[in-house]
C-alpha cells in the first residue's frame, strides 16, 4: 500500500482510492478538492489581513468563502443524516452546528479551521483503517489478469476474462493461476498459501485440480479450464470477503441506541455551558470535541482486523455468527470421513460373491464411481488407474447412501449395506466389522464388496482436547458409516458421543434437537453435511477450496483441512467479542472526558478538533491487538502441531 505523503497531492488520492468503490472514490476526491480550496482561502485571508489589517470585512468574506467550500458538503451530509435518522452521520451533524454557531458569533477563522482540521485528521484515520485491509486486498491481487492460451499449437496471450471452459492454458514457474482448472500435462509445486494459509507447497500432476489465486512454483504445466474467470472459487471468496467487511453484530445495537440520545445530550450540555459561563467558545469546543469518531469504529475496526487475521490463516468468515455464536459454542458436532479422518479411504480387503475376480468387481464399481467426488469413489477410481471401464452410464448420486448408474436395461448400484438392503438386494453384513464396506450390484446380481479403512487425522485428538479446555462441554460424531468403524474413530480421538448410520436429514434432526439446549457448531465437508451446516448456529466447512457447496452452506469456510483451525477460530471469536466490549467502554469514556474538558474550558475548539480523534485511534490500536494475538496463537498452534 502506498504511503500518504502529500495531503493535497495526487499520492493521497491514489493511495486512498485503492480500496474504495467508484462512489466512494468520487466522494474522496471531492473532499480533497474542498480541503485544498479551504486551505487556499485560509492562506489568502491571513495574507490579506497582514497587508490590509484595517479591512476586516474583506478578510471575513474570504474566510466565509472557505467555510462554504469545505462546509457545504458537510452540512448536506448532516441534513441527510437528520432526515434519515442515521446516526452514522452524527459527527457531520455536530460539526455543522459548530460551524453555524461560529459564523453567527463572528468567528469566521474558527468556522473554517474546524472542518479543515477534522478533514485532515480523518484522512490519517482512514489510512489506519485501510491498513487493516491489507491482507484482504492483497488476496484480491493474487488472481492473474492475463493468460497464455494454447490454440492449435500456438501460444496466445489473452485476457483471463476471455477464457472459456475447455480452453488449454500454459502456466510457467512464477505465474499465478488466472482461473480454476485441471492439470493435463506436467508436474509442479503450487503455493496455495493465499487461499489455504498453508505454507507448504502442494505437488500437482495430471488430473489434479488447481485454483485461481495460487502460484505455480517450479514446473511448466498445461491446464484445462474448468471454471471461467468470474465463476472461480477465488472470485466467490473475494466477493464474500467484501460483503463480510460490512458485518454488523448484536453488540452494535448498544451503540445505535445510545447514538439516538447522544446528539441531544451533547447539544443540551453545550447550551447549559454557554448559559452558565457566557462563553460561546466553550460551547463550540463541546460540539467539536464530542464528535463520535470512536463510537463509529467500535465494531468495524475489530471486524476488519479479524477478517484480515482469518484470511491469512485460510479461514473465510461469512457473517456475524462468527462473533455472535462461535465464542459461546458448547456443543461441537463432527462429520467423520474427511473431517475427523484424513478422508483418504484405502481399500483394505474385498470379498467376492458372484463376480469372477477382483477386476470385474472393481471396474464395475468404477463405472459409477468416476462421477463422484466422495473419498470412497476416488479410492475405487485409483484402483482402476490402469484398467479400462465404461463411462457411458447415466449416474445419480444418492447422498449418504451410494451411486446408481443406468444404461438401457443395465443398472449398477455401488453403496452401503443399509441402502442396498432397502432396495431389496440380499447383501450380507458379515464384513462390516472389518471397516467401511460398500457393495457392488449389477442387474440385481451381487458381485461382492470392497472394504475401506480410514485413519483419524494426526491432530484430531489434541484438537478435541483443546476444545474442551476453551469451554466446549460436549463433542459428538455424526456419520453415515457403520457402528464398528464409527466407534473405532470415536475411541481413538476421544469424542464424547457418537451416532452412526445416519442419512443427511437424520444428521439435521439431531442438530436441531441439540440446538434447543446448546449453542451448536457443526464441522463437515460441505457436501453430505450441507443441511446440518446451514441449520446449526455455526457451520464450519472443512477443505472448502474449490467447493461451491461448502462456501455457500457454511458460516465459516476453511480453505484447508487443518483441524487446528477450529479451536483457533473459537479463540479468535472470543478475542473479537472481548475487544468490541472494550471498545464500547473506551469510546464512551473518551467522549465523556472530552465533553467535560471542553466544558471546563481546558480544551479549545481547535484543540478539540484534534483531540476528539483520540477515541478513534485508541480503538484502532486496541482492535489491532486481534492481529497481534492471532499471530501469537498461530505460532503456538504450529509449535503444538510440529
Amino acid at each position: 500500500m502506498k504511503n500518504i505523503d502529500n495531503i493535497a497531492g495526487s499520492s493521497l488520492i491514489e493511495s486512498g482510492r485503492e480500496y474504495l468503490s467508484d462512489k466512494d472514490k468520487e466522494k474522496f476526491q471531492n473532499n480533497i478538492l474542498s480541503l485544498f480550496g479551504a486551505l487556499v482561502c485560509l492562506a489568502t485571508g491571513f495574507i490579506y489581513g497582514k497587508i490590509f489589517p484595517e479591512q476586516d470585512i474583506v478578510r471575513a468574506f474570504i474566510f466565509l468563502a472557505g467555510v462554504l467550500i469545505i462546509g457545504v458538503p458537510v452540512f448536506v451530509t448532516a441534513v441527510q443524516g437528520l432526515v434519515s435518522k442515521n446516526m452514522k452521520y452524527a459527527m457531520e451533524i455536530l460539526v455543522s452546528i459548530a460551524m453555524i454557531v461560529s459564523v453567527l458569533s463572528g468567528n469566521f477563522l474558527l468556522a473554517i479551521l474546524i472542518p479543515v482540521i477534522l478533514t485532515f485528521v480523518h484522512f490519517l484515520e482512514e489510512k489506519s483503517i485501510m491498513g487493516g485491509r491489507d491482507a484482504i486486498e492483497g488476496l484480491k491481487k493474487m488472481q492473474a489478469d492475463n493468460a497464455i492460451m494454447l490454440k492449435d499449437g500456438t501460444e496466445i496471450e489473452i485476457s483471463a476474462k476471455e477464457l472459456k471452459r475447455g480452453d488449454i492454458i500454459i502456466i510457467r514457474p512464477g505465474m499465478s493461476f488466472p482461473v480454476d482448472g485441471e492439470v493435463i500435462f506436467g508436474v509442479s509445486s503450487v503455493d496455495q498459501k493465499s487461499l489455504t494459509g498453508e505454507s507448504v507447497p502442494k505437488t500437482v500432476s495430471t488430473g489434479d485440480p488447481v485454483f485461481a489465486g495460487t502460484v505455480n512454483i517450479d514446473g511448466s504445466i498445461q491446464v484445462k479450464v474448468t471454471k471461467e474467470y468470474s465463476d472461480t472459487s477465488f472470485q466467490k471468496i473475494v466477493k464474500l470477503l467484501e460483503q463480510s467487511e460490512h458485518i454488523t453484530i448484536p453488540e452494535t445495537k448498544i451503540v445505535d441506541k445510545f447514538m439516538f440520545y447522544y446528539i441531544p445530550i451533547t447539544l443540551v450540555t453545550a447550551l447549559l455551558v454557554w448559559l452558565f459561563t457566557k462563553d460561546i467558545t466553550r460551547a463550540i469546543a463541546i460540539l467539536v470535541a464530542s464528535c463520535p469518531c470512536g463510537l463509529l469504529l467500535i465494531s468495524s475496526a475489530p471486524m476488519i482486523a479479524v477478517l484480515a487475521a482469518a484470511a491469512k490463516r485460510g479461514i473465510l468468515i461469512k457473517n456475524s455468527s462468527f462473533v455472535e455464536h462461535l465464542c459461546e459454542t458448547d456443543y461441537v458436532v463432527f462429520d467423520k470421513t474427511g473431517t475427523i479422518t484424513n478422508g483418504i479411504l484405502e481399500a483394505s480387503s474385498f470379498h467376492l460373491e458372484q463376480a469372477a475376480d477382483f477386476d470385474e468387481l472393481v471396474t464395475t464399481a468404477a463405472c459409477v464411481a468416476h462421477a463422484s467426488l466422495h473419498p470412497i469413489s476416488k479410492s475405487v477410481v485409483s484402483l482402476c488407474e490402469k484398467k479400462d471401464f465404461r463411462r457411458d452410464f447415466e449416474i445419480k448420486e444418492h447422498i449418504g447412501k451410494g451411486l446408481e448408474g443406468k444404461k438401457g436395461d443395465e443398472i449398477i448400484y455401488f453403496g452401503s449395506y443399509s441402502w442396498l438392503r432397502s432396495l431389496g438386494c440380499d447383501v450380507s453384513d458379515k464384513y462390516e466389522d472389518a471397516g467401511t464396506c460398500n457393495w457392488v450390484v449389477k442387474n440385481r446380481k451381487i458381485l461382492g464388496c470392497i472394504v475401506f479403512k480410514d485413519t483419524p487425522r494426526e491432530e484430531a485428538g489434541q484438537v478435541v482436547s483443546q476444545l474442551k479446555n476453551i469451554g466446549v462441554s460436549k463433542t459428538c460424531l455424526l456419520t453415515g458409516d457403520r457402528f464398528q468403524s464409527a466407534q473405532r474413530i470415536q475411541t481413538a480421538v476421544g469424542i464424547d458421543e457418537m451416532q452412526c448410520e445416519l442419512l443427511p436429514e437424520q444428521k439435521l434432526a439431531h442438530v436441531e434437537d441439540m440446538m434447543k439446549e446448546h449453542i451448536v457448531t457443526v464441522i463437515g465437508d460441505g457436501i453430505n453435511d450441507a443441511l446440518a451446516l446451514s441449520k446449526a448456529h455455526i457451520g464450519i466447512a472443512m477443505g472448502a477450496i474449490g467447493s461451491d457447496t461448502a462456501i455457500q452452506s457454511a458460516d465459516i469456510a476453511l480453505m484447508n483441512n487443518n483441524l487446528a483451525n477450529i479451536p483457533y477460530a473459537i479463540k479468535l471469536a472470543q478475542k473479537t467479542k472481548s475487544v468490541i466490549y472494550q471498545n464500547i467502554i473506551l469510546a464512551f469514556s473518551v467522549s465523556i472526558v472530552m465533553i467535560f474538558l471542553a466544558g471546563a474550558g481546558i480544551i479549545t475548539p481547535i484543540a478539540g478538533a484534534f483531540l476528539h480523534n483520540i477515541g478513534a485511534f485508541i480503538i484502532l490500536i486496541n482492535s489491532g491487538r486481534i492481529m497481534a494475538k492471532s499471530n501469537y496463537a498461530k505460532k503456538r498452534v504450529n509449535e503444538l502441531h510440529e
